[in-house]
């Protein structure tokens, strides 16, 4: 049978991209449907303008710091629609790139929604194209509770193009982009309650630095509630009300929600196709991205296995090289390392503690808490805190977290450690930079007394 395409992919986000560019590198004819921008949530409306949002708050403790260190800041005032257009214009460069990406390759751009309409054939408006393989790599989308007034209320999505800057917001939720979200607005001068239904936030991350992440946005006066809900949200004159779960209530400029999000199959016809999908809506697939239709495939968000960017690429490399390369990959997905752009944030690789416990039984772990050597003359009272996890048996580093100024930074090249399974003998060995707070993962000697 004589198809259109080799490959179809329906979303040019990260791992759609990734996908696609090292497919046509092999020799494929490849299309790539998008029915937004090139790029997807992590490059549009995910973790990179966050990431410039999160330097932009970062001014205003690093004006107060520069005292310290001799410097006389004057008059200093915040312009939120100043910062919206110029992280708009590096989008845009960004989008421009990707594309750009895309074309050098030989990848063809359909603009518009696809929809899978059988095991071979994709629609895009009233367009049809046929594929040998479909690769689905549409990503995920925030998910909202069914809360009375819910339309009043923002995610992520709207907290990126906000006309007006909120003077006062509420932020329901405790996962990553909760907290990180939190930090922006308080560093550029709102007011930031935080609602979360549970016992801490970041579950899923080990336990002393969720709870050192709270103990420190409650210090910088962030209104962080635990054990708490919204059942209620009306539109007011100047913004909304929050009725919440204990009988009180919230007026606010904004409510942003961070529920969660969910995999963007809704209207995908993946079903209709046979394709398998579990009770989210995520694709299930097997090691290698396979669906239950052997000429489908998903890479990503879609398949809700890790939702971080660099996963999503790393799936869809693999992908291109079992398909189109002849050579079978199966993504790893352990001792993956990530950060937490909270303030402060967070890098963490491998095992929490509980996981570690679950899984060898006997561990030692070995901690520093400390003030890092800026905040010494700058005056802030921000801690930060390195944290191994080593199981006794093997004396393998199965775990490494952080919390403090350049975490994320830091986690990267210990989290190639723990990913080659060095031992704790082999960090000890290891010569410290200093002064650094990195040097921290060399230096624990004793472990804690449990």
């Amino acid at each position: 049978m004589t198809f259109d395409y080799d490959l179809f992919v329906i979303g040019a986000g990260s791992g759609g991209v990734r996908a696609s560019r090292i497919a046509a590198g092999f020799g494929a004819r490849v299309a790539v449907a998008e029915e937004f921008r090139v790029g997807g949530t992590c490059v549009i409306r995910g973790c990179v303008p966050k990431k410039l949002l999160v330097y932009a708050s970062h001014f205003s403790e690093d004006f107060e710091a520069a005292k310290g260190y001799g410097w006389t800041v004057g008059e200093t005032s915040f312009d939120w629609n100043a910062l919206i257009d110029r992280k708009d214009a590096e989008i845009d460069r960004l989008n421009g790139l990707y594309i750009q990406t895309l074309s050098n390759a030989g990848v063809e751009i359909i603009d518009g929604r696809a929809v899978v309409t059988g095991p071979n054939e994709v629609r895009v408006g009233d367009k049809t194209y046929t594929a040998k393989t479909i690769l689905v790599a549409v990503g995920g989308w925030p998910q909202m509770p069914d809360v009375p007034g819910i339309e009043h209320a923002i995610t992520s999505n709207e907290a990126l193009h906000l006309e007006k800057f909120p003077k006062k917001i509420v932020i329901v939720g405790g996962g990553y982009i909760a907290v990180e979200f939190a930090g922006i607005f308080h560093g550029m001068g709102s007011e930031v309650i935080q609602l979360y239904r549970s016992e801490q936030i970041l579950r899923g991350f080990d336990d002393d630095l969720r709870n050192r992440l709270a103990d420190e946005m409650r210090k910088k006066g962030v209104d962080l509630r635990t054990n708490i809900n919204v059942t209620n949200i009306e539109k007011t004159d100047v913004g909304v009300r929050l009725t919440l779960t204990d009988g009180s209530t919230l007026d606010a400029d904004a409510v942003m929600y961070a529920t969660g999000r969910t995999p963007n199959t809704k209207g995908l016809g993946l079903e209709d196709a046979g394709v398998t999908l579990d009770k989210n809506g995520a694709v299930k697939v097997d090691a290698y991205g396979k669906t239950s239709v052997d000429s489908i495939y998903a890479v990503g968000d879609v398949t809700d296995r890790v939702q971080l960017t660099p996963v999503a690429i790393k799936e869809g490399h693999a992908f291109a090289l079992t398909v189109f390369g002849g050579t079978p990959t199966s993504p790893e997905h352990d001792a993956i390392p990530s950060a937490v752009f909270s303030q402060p944030p967070i890098g963490t690789a491998g095992m929490t503690e509980q996981q570690a416990r679950e899984t060898f039984g006997e561990i030692d772990i070995y901690q520093s808490d400390f003030r890092p050597m800026k905040h010494t003359l700058g005056g802030a009272t921000e801690r930060a805190y390195t944290k191994l996890i080593v199981d006794k048996a093997t004396d393998k580093v199965v775990g490494a977290h952080m919390i403090g100024m350049d975490a994320a930074e830091i986690i990267q090249g210990v989290g190639i450690a723990v990913k080659a399974g060095l031992t704790k003998a082999q960090f000890d060995a290891t010569v410290a930079v200093h002064p650094s707070s990195a040097e921290e993962f060399v230096l624990m000697r004793t472990p804690r007394a449990d």
